[in-house]
């Protein structure tokens, strides 16, 4: 254990519960109870727990060793972690592979394997072209001289356990970007981006635009183009494992839609997606596509190479913007790393021997995944918070802190809390399922002072209500002197 981790153990150990003779705790008290004890607000089950940074005391708590669902504020849980372990450089290689060897004729004399090992992008920023790092390996070949595969194109995804869906994870889940399939071999975060335009005239068909366009998904639109002043009537619909889309219904005169759709059965969209890019220069492959998740073969040497985000970067995706692949990718490769097995059970191990060694008390807690999607995920308040405080005296805590999206700028923060005292004050991580709402983050008061803070509130029959209830509470935190 570090030091810096030793002392943020300590700290944890030895915070106090709220004084009724302390000020600031009162006015704190009067002012979130106020919030949370409206009729309106009756119904839903609330946690809340706020704490000094600079001396671990309690200001605030209200449910905070029960247990709650939290979310994609299970997020900070599994990015902290990976941190810890990984660091924050790490960075995921995807690889081309081949033991076959290359003739005079620019022959690859055997089979190619597109090896993955966890980069949900594998891909530029999303300013850049789709298919950029597919392109560049592709234009490394050429360089090589190959001019033609005779064998198979392999997509591996060996490298983690083939666990694509998590458990309690619904299936409506599976048709959207947010429950994409997880794979060792994922190629822009596992989703095809599909856009709907009103043609010209009434009548006419919808115009549809797909990101990125490849033959791995198919995409039907029957919708047609309505008046301006009619309702928009859409609906999306594909068969269980199946990569057909069938878009129908109306759009409006004026009005556009846009779906992030989940490709099913990732790998083989990558590897598809990496032939046509092949193909678009010249190089044939014989054998056709396989995907294959068995050991990799003796005697491969590297053709080209993409290495993604560092693990820095990573976590900004994770806990920004709140993208529940990369969170699940990111507990598989934790679970490698510090279990030997990219699965989802020794990347929970490795998470719970973290919590341990940061003095985290995890009674109550049930970790079912790595984003918050699983609906038997739970948490404490409490818990959170004392996360919270070792990530903050941890090596990397600038590292985790700047990961965190910011109130009224970025993230899913970015429309949020604007116009008041947490703008800019507040960096914090959302959650967001149906009847569960939470931020956990940081705020720093008016006044100079440093709090972490974690509220949660399941069973909440209406979300925008709770929503609106916890930025006022975040902005009576950072309003505090």
């Amino acid at each position: 254990m570090s030091r810096a981790l030793a002392v943020a153990t300590l700290a944890v150990a030895v915070a106090a519960a709220p004084s009724l003779a302390d000020p600031q705790a009162a006015r704190l008290r009067r002012s979130i109870d106020r919030i949370v004890d409206r009729p309106a607000l009756a119904r839903g089950f609330w946690g809340i727990e706020v704490r000094s940074l600079r001396t671990g005391r309690v200001l605030y708590a209200r449910n905070a060793e029960k247990a709650f669902r939290p979310a994609s504020a299970l997020k900070l849980v599994t990015t902290a972690a990976a941190l810890d372990a990984l660091g924050p450089d790490a960075r995921v290689r995807t690889s081309v592979e081949t033991a076959g060897r290359i003739d005079a004729f620019g022959r690859i004399l055997g089979d190619v394997l597109l090896v993955g090992r966890g980069d949900p992008r594998l891909s530029g920023d999303e300013t850049d072209r789709p298919l950029a790092a597919l392109e560049a390996m592709a234009d490394a070949l050429v360089a090589s001289g190959v001019r033609r595969i005779e064998g198979h194109l392999i997509g591996h995804e060996g490298a983690l356990a083939d666990e694509r869906r998590g458990s309690d994870w619904t299936w409506e889940d599976l048709v959207w970007g947010y429950g994409a399939e997880v794979s060792a071999l994922s190629f822009r975060d596992n989703v095809v981006a599909l856009r709907l335009l009103p043609g010209e005239r009434p009548g006419e068909p919808a115009r549809l635009e797909i990101e990125p366009l490849t033959s791995g998904v198919g995409v039907e639109s029957m919708v047609l183009t309505a008046d301006a002043g009619v309702e928009e009537d859409l609906t999306l619909t594909r068969e269980p494992g199946s990569n057909h889309v069938r878009l129908s219904g109306r759009l409006p005169l004026g009005r556009s839609w846009e779906g992030r759709v989940a490709v099913v059965d990732p790998a083989r969209h990558a590897t598809s997606a990496f032939a046509e890019v092949l193909a678009a220069r010249g190089i044939r492959v014989t054998g056709g596509l396989l995907t294959s998740s068995a050991p990799l073969p003796e005697g491969l040497r590297v053709l080209a190479a993409h290495d993604g985000p560092s693990l820095a970067e990573a976590i900004n995706f994770v806990n920004k913007d709140s993208l529940n692949l990369h969170a699940e990718l990111l507990l598989r490769r934790l679970g490698l790393q510090a279990k030997g097995e990219g699965s989802v059970a020794k990347g929970r191990e490795a998470v719970l021997d973290f919590l341990a060694r940061a003095g985290v008390a995890s009674e109550g807690w049930a970790l079912t995944d790595g984003s918050g999607l699983a609906r038997t995920d739970l948490v404490t308040p409490g818990g959170l918070v004392a996360l919270l405080l070792a990530m903050d005296r941890h090596p990397q805590a600038a590292v985790f802190r700047d990961s965190l999206a910011v109130a009224g700028v970025d993230g899913t923060l970015e429309t949020r809390l604007r116009g008041t005292p947490s703008e800019g004050r507040v960096r914090a991580k959302t959650g967001t399922l149906r009847q569960v709402n939470a931020l956990a983050g940081y705020a720093t008061t008016t006044g100079g002072e440093r709090l972490a803070f974690a509220i949660l509130v399941n069973n909440a029959e209406r979300g925008p209500d709770a929503v609106g209830a916890i930025d006022e509470i975040a902005t009576v935190l950072a309003a505090a002197r």
